[in-house]
């Protein structure tokens, strides 16, 4: 049975104290969070113990959920680290790139289980999508959000675009030879929207946009590989995929490419998706890894590399800026 603390009672931490009691293998000892005031409404609203401090719940536990603000990750993070318990972090990994490489750091010299909480990997649809990705050359990524005040304590890159850089990164496995970015901070005194180009080794190019001050809400990435198109809407949990095969139909979605490819057909597919909540399979992928003692299917060096993009994307809003 693994002994699990929640660090963080606000909008995420308490839809996290309320999934971790659906996830057997667990005992849910408690939860902690700096307002005494939120920690006892939660404590009365979900029926889990609240305590007065982080120390007597890290303590009491085997592993900590931290959904706490990004600013606090690493003070939180690396106290359980050097307790030698396990770590879920939600994402960001933490408030700068020096603090992430801290904590990598730790956890390699612990042998600690971190996982990080970039919850898209286990959306539904990207999960139907994955047999179809083959080596994509050209990724395009929409994610729009209507302006919520929560959040805008870090930029929109680190707030939004960080899952989409996640995805990528998680896809495309090729060094970085150029990023170019370019931002606006219209309500924030962060950036609020984002646009970035990332280009591979590989030949692969990605081109992100994020934007967290749109009128509609809107999550969608889009692979294109020779012979294949996948397109996944994480929002509306639903995943296409258009490919072409050689064909000797006359009508339909039919193109003659000439003597030698000869006709070839355009088809849909349409996965069917899961109906799973991915927050609920992440802390279960949690669990999972610490008692079969294996790597979390989200590392701490996949949210490590993350924020490094993040950071390089950043920095070349920045250059934008001042020039």
């Amino acid at each position: 049975m693994v002994k699990i603390g929640v660090i963080g009672a606000g909008h995420l931490g308490k839809i996290h104290l309320k999934l971790w009691k659906e996830v057997s293998g667990i005992e849910l000892v408690g939860f902690y969070d700096q307002d005494y005031e939120i920690a006892t409404l939660v404590q009365d609203e979900i029926g889990v113990k609240a305590y007065a401090d982080f120390q007597s719940l890290l303590r009491d536990c085997d592993a900590i959920d931290i959904v706490s603000p990004t600013i606090s990750h690493f003070e939180y993070a690396a106290a359980t680290i050097r307790s030698n318990k396990h770590c879920f972090i939600e994402k960001p990994l933490a408030s700068n790139i020096a603090e992430a490489s801290r904590l990598v750091s730790l956890a390699q010299e612990a042998g600690s289980i971190v996982q990080v909480g970039h919850v898209e990997r286990f959306n539904p649809a990207f999960q139907a999508a994955l047999p179809y990705i083959g080596r994509p050359m050209f990724i395009e990524a929409h994610r729009l959000a209507l302006f919520n005040p929560r959040g805008t304590d870090v930029s929109v890159v680190h707030d939004l675009m960080i899952h989409d850089i996640d995805i990528i990164l998680s896809i495309v496995k090729s060094n970085i030879k150029k990023v170019s970015a370019n931002a606006v901070s219209v309500v924030s005194d962060t950036a609020d929207i984002a646009n970035a180009r990332i280009e591979f080794d590989n030949g692969s190019v990605a081109n992100l946009t994020a934007s967290r001050i749109s009128l509609k809400n809107m999550r969608k990435i889009r692979f294109f590989q020779q012979d294949a198109y996948v397109s996944v809407d994480f929002y509306e949990k639903k995943t296409e995929i258009v490919k072409i095969r050689p064909s000797d139909k006359e009508e339909g979605l039919v193109i003659d490419l000439g003597p030698i490819k000869g006709k070839k057909e355009i088809y849909f597919e349409n996965p069917e998706i899961p109906d799973s909540n991915a927050i609920l399979e992440e802390l279960k992928a949690f669990v999972s890894s610490i008692q079969n003692h294996s790597q979390p299917p989200v590392s701490i060096e996949d949210g490590y590399y993350a924020m490094e993009l993040a950071s390089k994307i950043m920095e070349k809003i920045q250059l934008s800026i001042i020039s």
